[in-house]
């Protein structure tokens, strides 16, 4: 009798996703019209972005069902159409019908970062509906290219059913329809608060979203100052694994190994690879394709421990800025108060980061109890929150009551965190591993803005105080001036209101930081009133 043997097979890029979509964000119907929405929209934006063109991106999602008898899950047609600077068409089938083929794989900060958000999107809507997607793109304002696609999950490759071309009108960028189920009554909130927290990260950006019922959303651009492109830069020796260090190597031209680090890593110089090259016991002359596989090992076991290297620069990372982060909140939360920190550059496993963190109270929009909002490279994180860093920042680091903000006060709180690899805890990017320097930074960042709240608080009870002593003095000061100048014989009664007229002036000023002049005339009406009650007293002995 034969023995039962073991079968083995390789399946493709989306074959494997097609069978654990839930990994990438499209677990459920309602998860996935979500999802699609978000990566197409992330990469209108950033399409926009890489080529500094204020966005204006148009999204509507409409129900397939013309008649309406079906009920949710049931199929939408999602298009999202931007301005941008459009996709070559020669590159658009395999852009957006093959997994894992992009722009994205380049150590540079994007809201992308695996190059399968939209062809996931793509996929999930083909295996649900069956139906191809449309993608129409323009890069010369001339001619506009549309292909009707679907994904050959079986082979990971572009199956193009049409191909057409039409005017462009002189209209650039890219529009992207497809058919997938959804489940909008549940999604609805989810995706619109999506576009609510999207607008307030791009203040300069105009998004208009159309929901199946046809009502109309707009966020208005408030400004047209747009935050740096963001660079791509080299690994630093910090963040290289021996994989990576073994392509650099095999891919290398250079004809010494000094040449080779100090041409193919961050902040690198020939000084510092030759000092380093001596201290990992290796010649600097020698051929990096000569390397042996030990020498390999040894050279990457040294390049995570020697400590002379210089951190990672941050110019290529594209921070949103304290300005654009407080016009951002002042327009979508309309606070009563606003602050906003950003923190220097920082790094962790080689990789630069920066942490921004934003903080609104009271206000138009601002619900009592604290809220969080969440971002990574601009991208907003609506699921998982409790697993996140900021959470844990949020809601077990931070001593509240030294700030003495009371817990039912109105307050939002807005992190933002970029670099040119964010640490995701899943494919599905919603929410942040729990690294030591970032949770350093957040801290550090949210401790500054509580800060400003709390001096904001304290000026704001000192205003009231003044008002409440301003009603007793406007009530019994005209009272003692008349007595006054009853008991001495005056013509008229002193000029009194000069002494409310100056507190009135000078509500927010803190008793602390009033000079000694003032304060001396503060005085004056207090020795005033204990006059006329010694006086009184006299009186009724």
């Amino acid at each position: 009798m034969a023995k039962r043997q073991t079968l083995f097979k390789e399946i493709s890029p989306s074959e494997f996703f097609y069978r654990n979509r839930d990994l990438a964000g499209f677990s459920n119907p309602s998860r996935a019209l979500y999802s699609a929405t978000r990566e197409l929209v992330e990469n209108a934006l950033d399409a926009c972005e890489a080529a500094q063109i204020l966005p204006d991106i148009f999204v509507r999602i409409t129900s397939a069902d013309l008649d309406g008898a079906l009920a949710d899950p049931k199929p939408y047609i999602l298009k999202v159409q931007d301005n941008g600077p459009g996709v070559e068409p020669k590159y658009v089938p395999d852009a957006f019908a093959r997994i894992f083929y992009g722009s994205k794989f380049q150590l540079k900060q994007s809201r992308g970062m695996f190059g399968m958000g939209a062809t996931m999107a793509i996929l999930y809507g083909q295996v649900t509906t069956n139906k191809p997607v449309l993608v129409t793109t323009s890069v010369d304002g001339e001619k506009a290219y549309t292909f009707e696609m679907m994904v050959n999950i079986h082979d990971n490759t572009p199956l193009v059913l049409n191909k057409s071309v039409k005017p462009a009108l002189g209209k650039t960028g890219v529009s992207v329809q497809l058919t997938l189920e959804g489940d909008y009554s549940r999604a609805g909130l989810k995706i619109q608060e999506y576009f609510k927290q999207t607008a307030l990260v791009t203040p300069y950006a105009n998004i208009l979203f159309i929901d199946p019922s046809g009502r109309l959303c707009f966020y208005e651009r408030v400004t047209e100052k747009m935050p740096k492109p963001a660079k791509e830069t080299l690994p630093h020796p910090l963040g290289i694994d021996l994989e990576a260090l073994r392509r650099l190597l095999r891919e290398s031209s250079e004809s010494t190994l000094k040449k080779f680090l100090s041409k193919n890593f961050h902040r690198v110089g020939e000084r510092i690879a030759e000092d380093f090259l001596r201290y990992a016991g290796l010649d600097p002359n020698k051929k990096p394709q000569d390397l042996t596989n030990d020498e390999i090992t040894r050279l990457g076991s040294a390049l995570h421990s020697y400590d002379k290297f210089l951190p990672p620069d941050s110019r290529c990372l594209s921070p949103l800025g304290e300005e654009l982060l407080a016009a951002g909140i002042e327009k979508e939360l309309q606070p009563e108060f606003v602050a906003v920190v950003q923190r220097p550059p920082s790094a962790y496993s080689g990789f630069p980061f920066i942490v921004e963190v934003g903080l609104a109270y009271g206000g138009k929009n601002v619900e009592p109890g604290l809220k969080l909002l969440r971002f990574a490279n601009r991208i907003p994180l609506l699921y998982d929150e409790a697993n996140d860093i900021s959470w844990k920042v949020v809601n077990e680091e931070i001593d509240w009551k030294r700030y003495k903000i009371p817990q039912d006060a109105p307050l939002t709180i807005i992190t933002h965190v970029c670099s040119t690899k964010v640490p995701y805890k899943t494919v599905g990017k919603e929410y942040l591993a729990d690294r030591p320097e970032l949770e350093r930074e957040l801290k550090n960042g949210l401790r500054e803005v509580l800060r400003r709240l709390s001096t904001y608080l304290s000026r704001k009870s000192t205003l009231a105080f003044v008002k409440k002593k301003m009603n007793i003095y406007e009530k019994y000061l005209p009272l003692i001036a008349r007595f006054s100048a009853e008991l001495i014989g005056a013509p008229r009664p002193p000029n009194y209101r000069k002494l409310l007229k100056k507190s009135v002036e000078e509500p927010f000023v803190d008793e602390s930081e009033k000079p000694i002049k003032e304060e001396k005339e503060v005085n004056y009406v207090e020795e005033a009133v204990r006059f006329e009650q010694r006086r009184l007293e006299e009186y009724s002995q």
